[in-house]
Formats: C-alpha cells, sequence, structure tokens
C-alpha cells in the first residue's frame, strides 16, 4: 500500500471518499467537470507564483522512478543546497506501508544532522487562505518523512498559503502526534471490507466525483446529513445517543438536544422542526414576522449578481421589475464584458433602481448587499444615495429560514425554488460554473458563454421572486 501526503489531506477531507478511490468501482464515478478543472489550474499557476520567488535545485532523476529520486534528494541534501523543489522522500511505516512524500520545497537550517552542521525543513504551498487542521497535518507528514532521512525531526514545517507574503509556521511538537494517529486510523481503513458511512457535505461534497454514488446511498437510507443543520458535529452528537432517523430526531426532545455540545436553544428545536417538516413532507410554520412594509408594494425588483473573485469583480448585475399594478416584468442585465466596465454597469444599476425609489429590492443571502456596499466604496458613490438604498434590501434567505421549516435538503436557492416547481432553463449551470464560463469569455471571446450566464442570473432573479411569492402567501394563508 502507497500512501502519499495528498492521500491523507483527502482522507481528513473524507474517509469515505479515500475507501472507494482504493476499493470503489471507477465507473461509477461522476465525469470530472470543468469547475474541477479550473481549481486545479489555479493550484498549479498559484504553485507557480510562489517557487518563482525561490533559487531552487531540483533533484534529477528519470519520471516516476521515486527510489531514484530519493537517491537524488539525498544527494542534494548532503551537498547542503540552500533551496531544493520537487524532492522525493521514502519510508516504510511500522506496519510495512510504503510512505511517500513529495514536499514542495525543503530549505536548508542550521543545526546537527548526519548531514553535518545543518537540517532541513518542508515547506508545502496549498491554495487556501487559513492555515486549516489538514493542512498542518500535511506538513508534518512532510516533517517525519524528512526526519527519517536526516535522522533529526525539525521544530517546524511551513505552509505557503494565498494572500500571505509570509511563511506560516507549523509547529510539530503537537501537531506530529496527531498526524501519527491519522496515518495508523487511515491504514486501518483502507485495510477494512467496511466502506465508512455516508455522510452529505454540500460545501465539501460538491465537487467530489463520487458524489451521486454517495448521495444514492444516503437517500437510500433517509441519512439524518440530508437534513439542514446536522453537522458532521452534531451528527456525532446524535449518534452517541442512538439518535440517527429522521423519525426519531422529529419525535426527540428540544430541552434535551440543547444539552448536547453544538446544540442551544435556538438550534434544537429547528432541528426537530425541521425533520417534522421532512418526515410529514409539508412546510411547518416558525414564525409569522415578515416584513410587513414590503408585501403589497406594487413594484418590486429582485437583484442576483454573478461575481469572478480571483479578479475581484463583479461582472454582472442582474434585476427583474415586477410591476404589479401593470402586470408586467422586465429583466436588467448589467454586463461588463471586460473588467474594466464594471464601474458602467455599477451607475447603470444605480441609475434603474433611483427610477423606483421605493420598491423593495429582494435578494436571496446578504452577497448583494456587501456588494453593493463595496462597489459603493470603490466608485466613491453619494453616501446620501447609498444608505437609503441599503435600506430597501430585503434578504429572502433570512426570511424563509426565519419564518418557515420545508422539506428540502438544502435552503440554498436552487433547493428551495425546485421544491416549489422552478426550473432553470440551463440545469447545468451553477454559480461556480459561471466563474468558468466567464474566465473562458474573456480568454475565447465566445459571446455563448456570455448568454448562458446571462440566462441563469435572470433565472435566480426569477427563482427568488417565486419563493417571495410563495412565502407570503403560505404566512398569509
Amino acid at each position: 500500500m502507497l500512501i502519499n501526503a495528498e492521500l491523507l489531506l483527502q482522507y481528513q477531507r473524507c474517509k469515505r471518499r479515500t475507501f472507494l478511490d482504493a476499493h470503489g468501482d471507477r465507473r461509477q464515478r461522476d465525469v470530472r467537470n470543468e469547475l474541477l478543472l479550473k481549481i486545479q489550474q489555479e493550484k498549479i499557476a498559484h504553485k507557480q507564483s510562489l517557487l518563482s520567488q525561490y533559487k531552487y535545485e531540483e533533484p534529477d532523476y528519470p519520471s516516476g522512478n521515486w527510489l531514484s529520486g530519493f537517491e537524488a534528494t539525498k544527494i542534494l541534501m548532503q551537498q547542503g543546497v540552500e533551496c531544493i523543489h520537487k524532492g522525493v522522500l521514502l519510508a516504510t511505516s511500522t506496519s510495512g506501508e510504503t510512505l511517500y512524500s513529495n514536499p514542495d520545497l525543503l530549505f536548508k537550517q542550521p543545526g546537527e544532522s548526519w548531514l553535518g552542521d545543518w537540517l532541513y525543513t518542508p515547506a508545502t504551498i496549498e491554495l487556501g487562505k487559513r492555515p486549516k487542521q489538514e493542512y498542518q497535518i500535511v506538513a508534518a507528514f512532510h516533517a517525519q518523512m524528512l526526519a527519517t532521512v536526516q535522522g533529526v525531526v525539525p521544530s517546524t514545517a511551513g505552509l505557503m498559503l494565498r494572500g500571505r507574503e509570509t511563511l506560516y509556521t507549523v509547529y510539530l511538537e503537537k501537531w506530529l502526534p496527531l498526524m501519527q494517529d491519522l496515518l495508523q486510523e487511515y491504514v486501518e481503513t483502507l485495510k477494512s471490507s467496511s466502506v465508512p458511512e455516508v455522510f452529505i457535505s454540500r460545501q465539501r461534497c460538491s465537487l467530489c466525483r463520487w458524489y451521486n454514488h454517495c448521495y444514492a446511498d444516503a437517500r437510500a437510507q433517509q441519512h439524518l446529513s440530508l437534513i439542514p443543520g446536522i453537522t458532521p458535529g452534531r451528527y456525532t452528537q446524535l449518534q452517541a445517543i442512538n439518535l440517527t432517523t429522521v423519525e426519531s430526531l422529529a419525535n426527540s426532545s428540544p430541552e434535551f438536544l440543547e444539552t448536547l455540545v453544538g446544540f442551544n436553544s435556538e438550534i434544537a428545536p429547528k432541528l426537530v422542526i425541521q425533520a417534522q417538516s421532512t418526515l410529514l413532507n409539508r412546510p411547518l410554520l416558525l414564525n409569522t414576522a415578515l416584513k410587513e412594509a414590503y408585501l403589497d408594494s406594487p413594484i418590486e425588483l429582485y437583484f442576483d449578481i454573478e461575481a469572478q473573485p480571483d479578479l475581484n469583480l463583479d461582472y454582472l448585475l442582474g434585476v427583474l421589475v415586477v410591476d404589479r399594478l401593470t402586470k408586467t416584468e422586465k429583466f436588467y442585465s448589467f454586463l461588463a464584458e471586460r473588467p474594466e466596465d464594471e464601474a458602467l454597469i455599477w451607475q447603470q444599476f444605480l441609475d434603474l433602481v433611483e427610477q423606483y425609489p421605493t420598491a423593495p429590492i429582494y435578494h436571496f443571502c446578504g452577497f448583494e448587499v456587501d456588494t453593493v456596499k463595496r462597489l459603493a466604496k470603490l466608485y466613491v458613490s453619494d453616501r446620501e444615495k447609498i444608505y437609503p438604498l441599503l435600506d430597501r434590501f430585503v434578504d429572502i434567505y433570512a426570511q424563509i429560514t426565519q419564518t418557515v421549516a420545508i422539506p428540502v435538503e438544502s435552503y440554498s436557492l436552487k433547493a428551495i425554488a425546485r421544491w416549489r416547481g422552478f426550473e432553470w432553463r440551463d440545469p447545468q449551470a451553477t454559480g461556480a460554473q459561471c466563474i468558468y464560463w466567464y474566465d473562458e469569455w474573456l480568454e475565447t471571446g465566445d459571446r455563448s458563454l456570455l448568454e448562458i450566464i446571462q440566462r441563469y442570473n435572470e433565472d435566480d432573479c426569477r427563482a427568488t421572486y417565486k419563493i417571495k411569492d410563495w412565502l407570503v402567501n403560505f404566512v398569509q394563508s
């Protein structure tokens, strides 16, 4: 069995994925999507950008010949090379597994080892901005492998993260024992004949190529991870008291759940009612505190944004104008075909919303409000106009989650709208996919990519419109 840092990283994110990668039927995997390819390209670009700041040497060995790479790396270490890129470290675990490490950089440091009056410390390049536990565990793995070669465990390792100018220090006294325990657990999991329990986590699972395979298992089991609000930590607490079905959660006492770690007087009752809604397959009212001032406005605006975070760019501001009196609807798509057009579409947006000074502006989640604040500051907009504008925003996500429990697996815009029968014209389109398509537009000039983004943005506005109308009618009835 070969174990490397990437496998250990993926195991921390999902034990089941690691098991399936080793033992699963690869024909059951999803097709690799374009967004995953984009992320991989970003990782490569990020790594190349950071590596360009260093002078390093690389071990010379035939591609794929790890043993030769290991020997060539040891030669560079013996020579006292200041910085090594693409080094290869090999070792055998106590249980006989082959351990393989390929740290991004090895830095020479003063110290004592069999090499001489120096030793090496590893540095790992990661795309994330925060020093997550999973990154620090991987850094500890590289350090442990390095210790088997030079005979000395370095006191620290380094993380090179996006947006950080300096190396983040990983203190190995803390992380090495955790890494060793995790490594042993990893080996035991892969040697087992039992696939780890499924747990659907939207954020972590969405790009996994086993997603549909695991999701089908979760649906068949009516797994609690499909209940909104059930996090891995809360599920562990419920498992400990053998409360692992939708029915048992629906019939449980909120007062008792409040005593568990990760639950409180607000979360516990909501989770019980959410389980009841799922079990009964119908919405249940939490309260009737909707924003009454916005329920009967003759004109309503529905607002949605598409952005490219890597460029710090909001390239599409979409507004659906609904006139209840004339029974008309019109969609406005303010699109920056070039990044430098952002100021233009911002002004176009302001010109439109100023035509309806009393109309509420409905949106889904807080991104639109944050974006308006950012653009107003960036383009030095008149505060006397921006403050009243912000007062008109109504977050439908906040309204629906505070008012009702509905039988959905997620309170995302897509999940709720589809529950109400709404469908997007381009089923494969997502906000993340639009980021990829906009990059492709900038590179290729293929206008069909802009058209699909604009359709998706309009459908987001119309989905928000449908959800808002349903919510108002449900509460009032």
